[in-house]
């Protein structure tokens, strides 16, 4: 399944109340019926003053063409939808969105482990936009991110579920990647990943210390994006 994932900053002079209210309110109706989406996720900061962004939005798609035709592909952001309910989605984003501000990321998700059967609305998440190490390939990145990186990660305690997505055009791409851990409790979320204001942390248990000594190998961490939140479901065509 090919995923869009956008991290939200609202336009200037709005509060993130006011940001929360438009999105949910006028946006998200409008998002959830745009052509080709089989599904729809919001993730909302647990901690908006800490949070790097405002929220983010996850639209998933069966077909690459489809989210293309309807979002956009990786090198563009300025782009006119040909349908109706697409094109009236990218008009509303003017309206509350600081578009130069919102990175994303079109990639195909791997999921990793699932201990939830994809149930993930409620859940907390933290999400890594990941930049490889200065001096790295993409392959190699890839490389290391799921064959030494994964099988440390997924031992965190407390993941229940952990997804992977890659971009589907790399070089075009804002991010090497995106790591999804999602937790049914943010103190283990926290006790595994660090608090959402901080990135400088030394978790206690030893399979948490193990992933976060290896992020040195492969990541790039002060270019590394990340946001703790807790996970919406909009809509699930999937079923």
């Amino acid at each position: 399944m090919y995923k869009h994932t956008a991290l939200l900053v609202r336009k200037a002079g709005m509060s993130h109340d006011a940001f929360l209210d438009h999105w949910q309110t006028t946006h998200t109706p409008i998002a959830r019926e745009i052509e080709g989406v089989v599904r729809y996720h919001q993730v909302l900061p647990v901690d908006p003053e800490a949070a790097e962004f405002d929220g983010v939005a996850e639209l998933y798609f069966e077909e690459l063409d489809a989210l293309y035709d309807a979002l956009g592909s990786e090198g563009s952001r300025d782009y006119d939808p040909e349908r109706s309910v697409a094109a009236q989605a990218r008009d509303d984003v003017d309206s509350f969105l600081d578009i130069e501000r919102r990175p994303r990321l079109i990639g195909e998700e791997t999921v990793e482990l699932d201990t939830v059967d994809g149930d993930t609305d409620g859940l907390y998440k933290h999400s890594a936009f990941l930049v490889r190490k200065e001096g790295m390939s993409h392959d190699a990145f890839l490389d290391h991110w799921a064959n030494e990186h994964v099988p440390l990660a997924r031992e965190i305690p407390g993941v229940v579920r952990y997804a992977r997505i890659t971009p589907t055009e790399p070089e075009r791409a804002e991010f090497d990647g995106v790591a999804e851990l999602y937790f049914e409790e943010l103190d283990a979320l926290r006790a595994g990943l660090g608090h959402e204001s901080s990135r400088d942390y030394d978790p206690d248990h030893p399979k948490a210390a193990a992933p976060r000594e290896d992020v040195d190998n492969f990541l790039s961490i002060e270019d590394r994006p990340r946001f703790v939140g807790q996970e919406r479901l909009i809509t699930d065509e999937t079923e």
